[in-house]
């Protein structure tokens, strides 16, 4: 599949995937300091953003959307950097082109399978009549029946457009939630992924635990770790300034 993606800067190419529910929208300005000093490739995957709607959305072939990109730009040594969702898609492209991925970056996940908590924020989507709505913000009212935290509404929120028809999810929610378990899939489990990597975690998050590292240690063995004090999550959005020196400062260490 062909993704969609925003191509910003000059040098090594560093490739950006967001999280569930995201898109390269979330990263533009990370993107935009980034490209300062590398050809900064954000992508949209499928069934988010800009990209194609697919019934079909599991690690596999995410990792292959992300290896087609690289074969149509003509890139084949890139340094990754993933998100949540966007971490894993990186690690299974990690394992499966090794000699493509220089260095890889995991923000706030790991290999590990997780359990269901998205389903009922994908639910509350999908329950709206969006016909019957004519604004943001009454879509913004309608949800907050059943997603009462205002920040999470407001993420899920930048996926609301506006066409001939009225309004719309620009995601693929019907197709998210049939392959939700297979989102929450282990990655990597056979493999020994021999890239430079850091993995950065919010120390507020729950996602990185201590057996988790553990875990990364076993599968990628020249992993870092960086812990990013009073942060959640959404580390890079919580602690932008840290969350940059700290990718600069491993991206740029020979």
């Amino acid at each position: 599949m062909k993704l969609h993606y925003q191509d910003s800067g000059e040098g090594h190419p560093l490739i950006i995937i967001h999280g569930l529910f995201g898109s390269a929208d979330n990263w533009r300005s990370m993107a935009k300091y980034f490209s300062r000093f590398y050809r900064v490739i954000s992508v949209d995957l499928r069934n988010h953003g800009r990209s194609p709607h697919s019934d079909t959305q599991d690690f596999a072939s995410m990792a292959a959307d992300i290896e087609q990109l690289c074969g149509d730009l003509g890139l084949h040594k890139v340094h990754v950097l993933g998100h949540s969702l966007g971490g894993k898609v990186a690690m299974q492209f990690a394992a499966e082109q090794p000699a493509w991925v220089e260095k890889l970056v995991v923000v706030d996940i790991s290999p590990r399978r997780y359990f269901s908590e998205h389903t009922p924020l994908m639910d509350a989507m999908l329950a709206l009549d969006l016909k019957k709505l004519d604004s943001r913000s009454a879509v913004d009212a309608a949800l907050a029946y059943k997603v009462t935290d205002k920040s999470v509404r407001q993420f899920l929120l930048m996926n609301l457009q506006s066409g001939d028809e009225g309004l719309y999810w620009r995601i693929n929610l019907p197709a998210l939630k049939a392959n939700y378990q297979q989102l929450m899939a282990p990655v990597c489990e056979n493999a020994t992924v021999s890239a430079n990597s850091l993995f950065v975690y919010g120390s507020l998050s729950e996602y990185v635990t201590d057996e988790d590292r553990a875990l990364i240690r076993q599968q990628f063995p020249k992993a870092q770790f960086q812990a990013i004090e009073k942060a959640g999550h959404w580390v890079h959005a919580e602690r932008p300034q840290q969350f940059k020196q700290i990718v600069e400062d491993f991206l740029n260490d020979d």
